[in-house]
């Protein structure tokens, strides 16, 4: 059973923040070595180094936010010139756009990560005929 999944296979969810302040404190406070802690509360050595670790950097004693978007910020950094080449020239593709990224910001992504930032825009069926136009998904390998 994985930790905090309640008795599901394949649910994962983040140990309680009181484990980890009282593993914390043990180390801390009470003069435990990390090993000694992890041991005592029942968490792996290298678990109770990462915690000891986040906690002396930055004072942190929680878990990161699980699951979720972790890479969209990458694309939206250019949403804007994207934008505007949309603008300027209303009938490009996303392989343009692509290599337009490329060649005027050196930033390469996929044509699916440019999809997406239009996507979440709601220029869903704009996408949508330009990649029917350029044929894209008949030549996507699955």
């Amino acid at each position: 059973m994985l930790a905090g999944g309640g008795g599901q296979q394949g649910v994962v969810s983040a140990l309680s923040r009181d484990l980890r302040t009282r593993v914390i404190k043990a180390v801390e406070e009470d003069g435990m070595s990390r090993r000694q802690a992890a041991i005592g509360f029942g968490v792996s050595v290298a678990t109770a180094v990462r915690w000891l670790v986040e906690w002396r950097q930055g004072g942190r004693d929680c878990a990161k936010p699980m699951g979720g978007d972790r890479h969209s910020h990458r694309i939206e950094r250019h949403a804007d010139f994207l934008l505007a080449e949309v603008d300027r020239q209303d009938d490009i593709t996303l392989a343009e756009l692509q290599q337009k990224l490329w060649d005027k910001r050196g930033v390469r992504v996929a044509i699916s990560t440019i999809w997406r930032l239009f996507d979440r825009r709601r220029l869903n069926s704009w996408t949508a005929s330009l990649i029917s136009q350029a044929g894209w998904l008949a030549k996507r390998r699955w």
